[in-house]
Order: C-alpha cells, then structure tokens, then sequence
C-alpha cells in the first residue's frame, strides 16, 4: 500500500486513538472506587443534608441556592483531584517521560482526563438536579436547568487547568493534601457551602479572588439568583485563570516531565 493511500486514513486513526484513550481513561477511574464514590456521592450526601433537610424548611430558597454552589463543588472535587494527583503520580512513575517515546498524540492522555472530569460533573449535575427537583422543591425552566449544567460541565476546563498546576508542582505523596489545602478554602470563601452573607464582611470583600466565586456567580446567573450584568468579567477571569495555569503547567512539565 502506498503511502498516499494511507493518508486519507491518518483523521480516523487519530480518532480511534483517541478513543482509546478515553476508554483506558474510564477504566482507570472505575478501578478506582475510592476516587469515583466520594467525588459523585459527597456532593449529594452535602446537598440532601444542608439544602433539603436543613434548607428546606422556609421558602426552598436555600435549596435552591445550594443547587448551583454545590454544583460547582462537585466540579471542583472531580476536576482538582482528577488532575492534581493523578498527574503528580504519574509524573513520579514516569509515565508522562515514556508518553514521549511514544507514537501517542502527546495531548491525547490530557484531553481524556479533561473528558473524564466534564462527564463526572454532568453526571453530579443531573443527581443534584434529580434531588433538588423531586425533594427540594425546586422549579425551573428546561432552559435554566440546561444553562445551570451547561456551567457546571464547561466549569471543569479551568478546575482541571488548576490540577494540571497543582500536580505538575506537587510530588505524588504531597498532592492530595496540596489540592486539599487549596480546594477547602476556595469551596468555603466563594460561599459554595453557605451564602456570604452570612461571613465575616472582610471574607465576603474578598471572595472575588477565588476562581470558584466567579464559576458559582456564573452557575448562581443561570437560576436567575445572581445578576447577569457580570456574566462577561466572570468568564474573562475563568480564562485568564485556565491559561496561566496551563501555561504555566506545561512549562513545568517540559522541565521535569
């Protein structure tokens, strides 16, 4: 066969690597139950606790509220720790050095694993969503509810642009307790786990610097509990934040593989 003849060919095989990709992708992920239950039950487990039983005893606002910041925690769970520690490991066990060496796309691990983070989010969303309609009370229209998860699933781009950071800085023994440390209080000081209004006013002032703050005003925007006048300088700082942080990632890597 000659070589012309095997060009044609060259999109389809890069898909079906690809593919393959994924396929190992979620087959890691599902061998790893104590990565996939905590990441799709915890946000749940918190929404059924604090934005049904707790919140849902005055006017649903509560409920529906937590909705859209828990939403955006579950993201940041599947994302943070998706990337920051699975990219730390497999830099100590030279795995990202032996991609390399091989004739693989050398984004192809990283797309998938960015997939990977977009689908637990969408699968986080449609749980919330099933609690927060059936139990909670909440009542919105389709085009909010497909809005609301559209947020949550594209919010995972620059979640997974700071785990990328985290694990291409961190070794594989310090990385969940670096993505710890950062996604605690970044989950707490955006008022993902309560409103702000209910913080220290000096905590409220600065919540703006958190990344998590603009991804939950986006998704808060899409329920109609936030106003949209500033949807544009939210995603501009989501932007800005997955770039350097991509940037930045990549540069180390390239250094240390």
């Amino acid at each position: 066969m000659s070589l012309d003849t095997r060009r044609p060919r060259a999109p389809a095989q890069r898909l079906h690597a690809f593919a393959m990709e994924l396929r190992c992708e979620g087959m890691r992920l599902w061998r790893e139950p104590m990565y996939v239950l905590p990441t799709l039950l915890l946000p749940v487990a918190f929404y059924a606790m604090f934005g049904l039983l707790l919140g849902g005893r005055g006017d649903g606002g509560a409920a529906r509220y937590l909705l859209a910041t828990y939403g955006v925690f579950g993201t940041m769970a599947a994302s943070m720790f998706g990337f920051g520690v699975t990219v730390a490991i497999d830099r100590e066990r030279g795995f990202l050095a032996l991609r390399r060496a091989l004739p693989a796309s050398p984004a192809g691990w990283m797309l998938a694993r960015m997939l990977m983070a977009m689908l637990f989010a969408a699968a986080i969303a449609l749980l919330l969503g099933l609690l927060a309609a059936g139990f909670g009370g909440v009542r919105l229209a389709a085009s909010q509810w497909l809005l609301l998860a559209a947020v949550q699933v594209l919010g995972a781009l620059p979640c997974c642009a700071i785990g990328l950071y985290l694990g291409a800085l961190c070794s594989a023994n310090a990385a969940p307790a670096v993505v710890n440390l950062l996604f605690l209080p970044m989950a707490f000081l955006s008022g993902l786990w309560l409103p702000l209004s209910m913080l220290p006013d000096a905590l409220e002032r600065i919540a703006p610097v958190w990344p998590s703050w603009h991804l939950a005003q986006l998704a808060l925007a899409a329920i109609d509990d936030a106003p949209a006048d500033g949807v544009w300088m939210h995603l501009l700082v989501l932007a800005v934040v997955a770039a350097c942080c991509f940037v930045l990632a990549m540069r180390r890597l390239a250094r240390v593989g």
